[in-house]
């Protein structure tokens, strides 16, 4: 599996910039890169996120780096992780999908390590 991690933010600092991998400080879940991201590919397109910093405004993921995804968008990543029907079978997808939900319930960023 070429994994792709995601995890919450307790805090963010908007003057920060987030290149560091730590996976364990946010609580990462990972599922499969190749398997799950080139399929969400456009519909990632279009969920607004930060790449490294809250002073790089972009969309979707940064595959190879870190990004920042702000608790609006949440709902939109939400919604492609669940109506994925492989959710049912992938128990890596239920935990994502657990994640974000966490997210939104607590209104915090996510954070994204790519491959």
């Amino acid at each position: 599996m070429i994994k792709t991690e995601f995890g919450i933010m307790d805090t963010i600092d908007p003057e920060k910039n987030y290149v560091k991998y730590e996976p364990q400080k946010y609580g990462c879940v990972a599922i499969d890169d190749d398997k799950y991201i080139n399929d969400w590919w456009p519909r990632l397109l279009l969920i607004r996120t930060y790449t490294q910093s809250l002073s790089r405004p972009s969309f979707a993921l940064d595959r190879y780096g870190v990004t920042l995804i702000p608790p609006e968008s949440l709902p939109a990543l939400q919604d492609i992780v669940i109506s994925d029907k492989r959710i049912n079978h992938d128990h890596h997808l239920i935990a994502l999908a657990d994640k974000i939900s966490q997210a939104i319930d607590e209104q915090k960023y996510m954070i994204h390590f790519g491959v």
